[in-house]
């Protein structure tokens, strides 16, 4: 309750001074006459309703800071929003609209606050539970392969402030005994009495599915206990992306490999793919005649090379690019990729892909929608049928959309793939991306690109 009203205040705070910040650069003013005022009211007072509906002061304590992130500005979305429609319906005829760009600063401005404040929040709080303070006490419920892991993160990460005091296992103690430290308080027949003692703030359940019947029972003798009871499914062992919990009819599902580009995110993503393209297509059209000049005078044959790729959801699409090699025709449907010293590459070819000038046409394909600006590069359809059975989850890097550039190429995993240890590392940079996937770091990738991704040794 205390870290919520310090959360609520915080965020009444920036919303307040996002607007007077943005009243003091439109107006050279320090004093808001009282329109203004009425308007900081309106959305302080809609926040309350809003933030709260967006479950934005639920715990997140050991979740991601981009997750809470991602709902907080979503709150603040919405927030502003419902005020411009109030202040459209109470502002009278005689008096005049508010500037939209006094409205489009307090927005961006209560954006960038709120997103400052939460951070250092969470950064104290942070050093506060690594200290010992504001922790919540944990007990773990057997103590099998799945509840050795459980204890051992949760003791690795002391920043959570999940203090695991011991777990409760039917096994001997001769069996178990202590791990990572934490001791084996008792039988799980005990377990009731210790919770109910006021001992644990948590119960983490950590059986596999197949206990379904134990679960109950475990359940059943928890009926009477106030702490939280968690359920750790079985699995940790398995290749996740973007797993989240859902309901469908009103069945609880578990999502174990989906798309993060749903929703609100799905919105942003395309936002950023249109501005973007766009902009960098006029700035770079005169670029782009000149090159097109370049491959006609060095190379007879098309400007353009066009090749079908695997996109979003594995479904076929054509990717546009510099033609960088001489007309040939390759036999069989075989995709052999280019190496170095590849005598088909022309030598105005050899610097377009060196410089990666020869991606730019995919600008269009950001534009017609098939690409992203960042994502996963998009291979062969030849490449996609040998990789998959050779990297384990190949496949899922199609669960977003393919990109000019990414994780990988920033990080130098680019080029030629002449091992599948170099493709492993490509694919694993992908879906780390995708799991992590946030607007801050697509612009980060973008900016990484343009300092260092390319020019590249490893591309001929």
């Amino acid at each position: 309750m205390v870290v919520e009203a310090v959360l609520r205040t915080l965020d009444w705070l920036a919303i307040a001074m996002a607007g007077w910040l943005a009243f003091m650069l439109r107006f050279d003013a320090a004093v808001m006459p009282g329109p203004f005022q009425r308007a900081m009211i309106i959305a302080l007072l809609v926040s309350i309703g809003v933030f709260g509906r967006c479950s934005v002061y639920r715990a997140w304590r050991g979740e991601t800071l981009n997750g809470e992130l991602r709902t907080l500005l979503w709150a603040w979305c919405l927030t502003f929003l419902i005020t411009i429609g109030a202040l459209a319906l109470t502002t009278g005829r005689d008096e005049a609209p508010f500037p939209r760009l006094w409205l489009m600063l307090w927005f961006v401005l209560g954006c960038c606050l709120l997103t400052l404040l939460r951070g250092c929040l969470r950064q104290v709080l942070r050093r506060l539970r690594s200290s010992g303070h504001n922790t919540r006490r944990v007990v773990v419920v057997v103590a099998g392969e799945l509840g050795v892991s459980v204890i051992r993160r949760l003791c690795e990460a002391r920043w959570t402030g999940l203090r695991v005091v011991g777990y409760f296992d039917d096994r001997p103690i001769e069996r178990v005994g202590e791990i990572a430290g934490v001791p084996r308080i008792g039988r799980i027949d005990e377990l009731a009495a210790y919770v109910e003692g006021g001992h644990a703030d948590q119960v983490w359940i950590t059986l596999p599915f197949r206990a379904e019947e134990r679960v109950r029972e475990i359940l059943e003798t928890l009926r009477h206990a106030t702490a939280d009871i968690r359920m750790v499914p079985d699995i940790l062992g398995l290749q996740l992306l973007n797993h989240s919990m859902g309901t469908v009819a009103g069945i609880p599902v578990i999502n174990l490999s989906s798309t993060p580009m749903v929703g609100f995110n799905r919105v942003i993503k395309a936002l950023e793919d249109r501005m973007i393209s766009l902009a960098i297509l006029l700035m770079i059209a005169p670029l782009m005649i000149a090159i097109a000049i370049g491959i006609k005078l060095s190379s007879p044959g098309p400007v353009f090379f066009r090749q079908e790729r695997l996109g979003y959801d594995g479904r076929p699409f054509r990717v546009w690019k510099f033609r960088s090699m001489k007309v040939h025709q390759e036999h069989g449907g075989q995709v052999t990729q280019a190496t170095r010293g590849d005598s088909r590459i022309t030598p105005f070819g050899a610097f377009l892909r060196r410089t990666s000038l020869d991606e730019l046409p995919q600008f269009f394909n950001v534009l017609d929608g098939s690409m992203s600006i960042v994502g996963p590069r998009p291979h062969a359809v030849a490449h996609n049928q040998e990789y998959k059975e050779l990297v384990d989850s190949y496949m899922r890097r199609h669960k977003v959309k393919p990109g000019i550039t990414g994780l990988a190429q920033v990080r130098g995993y680019r080029g030629e793939t002449d091992t599948v240890d170099k493709m492993k590392l490509r694919v694993e940079s992908d879906l780390e991306y995708i799991e992590n996937w946030s607007l801050g770091l697509d612009l980060k990738i973008i900016l990484q690109t343009i300092f260092k991704g390319f020019v590249n040794p490893n591309a001929y």
